[in-house]
């Protein structure tokens, strides 16, 4: 008797079954990457990584402050499959691909690889994604740099609190955020007092969110004399003796689980200075802007993993006489989930690339603005898809076994992390404000492609918008929001499947959609691009 349920989405190759992705990585000048990509595609889709992530997020990790005789350790216990995904990751590269390789399109070779794995499980990539994110900011300081940046992009994965110089490799995390002030990093109370040795404080204050403080080094903001300051502060001296940087609590978060986020107490801990005195915030974009391109690439991946789940569901479970994947109303769904993956694959892409041409003072433009408006749009758009997809699944895909609710749980973090939504949007009008440049490059980008009229009127329209200068910070959200579905549009015209594009223009410029996923015209097309984007064994 059939028991009318799929068969596990499980030993398949998760960048083979991804065409958007293999043609970006192509496109992107990363072709060099194809055999690490296909690699982690493929060691992702084996049964023995999908059950890592679930044992890591059923095992959260779990704080032990003092040791049995009550000296302070503040150390970070995670399960063994923590430590497995954590060896995959820094062991092909994640944290360190592009300073590791001279060679064009190593950022979007990373992003590709870090796209793949992140689908497994997303909160290991914290600390892989922060210690990516720490080399730009840490090489303002040479002689830091030239300290650090080896053990940072080793390929050995090293956990355990000791010296670092004892260490075959080292990751860092990043402490910004006080309770009085969140986003408002110029209200942080946290001190700095010099010790009269060079560029060297002592550090005391508390950071409400710092995530994974397990790493070796921190990036932290704190007030030295002359404003605030970046300051790199490592968990063990040199002598071995730990620092003064005493873990409070554990978050106990929606999602995440796997992920240790804690908030922190600074007692005069160690710390040197980093870059500039009272420039602090300027030190650090480096880090924020890789970071929110980390934000994006999981928002991504977090949307092709739901959109994988189920077209591959709904193509064996059957109701009413046929398979779900055959029934209209279901075919529409699927397809608009796909179509916005894909959208989301290429522009993640796109942005990737813009980092590797960042010589180019466009290509650095067009990416000061770009990652603004990606990572609040793409942030969002995660949400919605997968709260979709888990709904394809019915009942099933609310039960924790079918890996739904926890990428569901998983969503809407990106779109917090590295600034929310109004962060976000206000960036993007500061950005506009202060280097008029940028937004001529965004006009360039999106006008680069074949002509459409419902894209070229769309542009016009943003034009129009934008002259009107008086509530602009009121309107920032519909004004960045219409920029991401114009920039979506321009580059799936370009480099999407065809039918894609011409879908994606139609609904999201074109006004032949409604307000939720599966309201696109119906058409022989639809059922094409499922297929594209269905997983095969």
């Amino acid at each position: 008797m059939s028991s009318n349920q799929p068969p596990p989405l499980v030993d398949y190759n998760l960048f083979e079954a991804d065409a958007p992705l293999r043609e970006s990585l192509e496109r992107e000048g990363a072709s060099w990457a194809h055999d690490l990509v296909h690699e982690l595609g493929r060691l992702a889709g084996t049964e023995q990584a999908i059950d890592w992530g679930f044992q890591a997020n059923a095992n959260p990790p779990q704080l032990r402050t003092h040791d049995r005789f009550g000296e302070r350790i503040d150390e970070v216990d995670f399960h063994p499959a923590w430590h497995e995904l954590m060896k995959v990751a820094v062991g092909h590269g994640l944290h360190s691909l592009p300073w590791r390789e001279s060679r064009p399109g190593a950022h979007a070779a990373r992003a590709a690889a870090f796209y793949v794995w992140s689908q497994v499980e997303g909160g290991h990539g914290c600390p892989v994604s922060m210690t990516y994110a720490a080399i730009p900011t840490l090489r303002k300081s040479a002689q830091l740099a030239s300290h650090w940046e080896p053990l940072m992009t080793t390929l050995d994965y090293d956990p355990g609190l000791r010296p670092a110089a004892t260490k075959r490799g080292v990751l860092f995390g990043m402490a910004m955020t006080e309770r009085q002030g969140g986003s408002d990093v110029s209200s942080n109370t946290t001190r700095a007092v010099p010790t009269g040795a060079d560029g060297e404080h002592l550090l005391t204050g508390q950071k409400w969110f710092c995530s994974a403080p397990m790493c070796d080094a921190f990036l932290v903001l704190a007030q030295a004399p002359g404003g605030l300051t970046c300051f790199l502060l490592p968990r063990v001296l040199p002598d071995g003796t730990r620092n003064r940087f005493h873990i409070q609590r554990l978050k106990d978060k929606l999602g995440n689980r796997s992920n240790a986020s804690s908030e922190v107490e600074l007692d005069g801990a160690w710390a040197v200075m980093v870059g500039e005195e009272g420039k602090g915030v300027r030190t650090i974009i480096d880090m924020v802007n890789h970071t929110r391109l980390d934000c994006v690439i999981g928002s991504a991946s977090l949307m092709r993993q739901a959109v994988a789940q189920a077209t591959h569901h709904t193509a064996h479970r059957s109701a009413f006489g046929k398979l779900l994947s055959d029934q209209p109303l279901m075919v529409n769904v699927l397809a608009d989930l796909a179509i916005e993956s894909e959208a989301t694959t290429i522009l993640m892409m796109r942005l990737a690339g813009a980092f590797d041409r960042a010589a180019d003072p466009a290509e650095a433009r067009f990416r000061r603005v770009g990652v603004a408006i990606a990572k609040f749009w793409t942030c969002k758009r995660a949400i919605a898809v997968v709260a979709e997809a888990l709904e394809c699944h019915g009942g099933n895909g609310y039960v924790e076994e079918s890996i739904l609710p926890r990428l569901y749980r998983e969503a809407p973090l990106n779109s917090i992390w590295e600034g929310s939504g109004n962060v976000n949007a206000l960036d993007v009008l500061r950005a506009m404000r202060r280097e008029p440049e940028t937004l001529a490059s965004y006009f360039a980008e999106v006008e680069s492609g074949p002509a459409d009229s419902r894209l070229n009127g769309a542009v016009a329209h943003l034009g129009r918008e934008l002259t009107q200068t008086g509530d602009l910070e009121s309107r920032a959200r519909r004004l960045v929001e219409e920029m991401a579905v114009i920039l979506e549009a321009s580059l799936l015209l370009r480099y999407g499947d065809p039918s894609v594009a011409e879908l994606f223009c139609a609904s999201r410029l074109g006004g032949e959609w409604g307000h939720t996923f599966g309201s696109l015209n119906e058409g022989p097309a639809l059922k094409s691009i499922i297929d594209r984007h269905r997983p095969r064994f």
